[in-house]
């Protein structure tokens, strides 16, 4: 009985091509949505990356030399 009903709700699925050109619809309207930053505000962002790369750098020479240090002092 319930296969019945689950039959009866099932709608018959797009042909290939429309779901392709559906798809290219949802990626435009996605792409509308899109606003640039201004220069200034790319210029900020890119410090702020830059910036946060530096220290995961240094955080990670530090984890590296100390770890090393540690293993040389236990395995000598």
């Amino acid at each position: 009985m319930a296969k019945a009903k689950d039959d009866e709700k099932k709608e018959p699925k797009p042909n290939f091509f429309m779901r392709i050109g559906l798809f290219i619809k949802q990626v435009i309207d996605e792409l509308r949505k899109v606003v640039t930053p201004t220069g200034k505000e790319l210029l900020s962002w890119s410090v702020a990356v830059f910036i946060f790369v530096l220290l995961l750098m240094v955080f990670v020479t530090i984890l590296d030399f100390g770890l090393g240090k540690l293993v040389f002092l236990i395995f000598g």
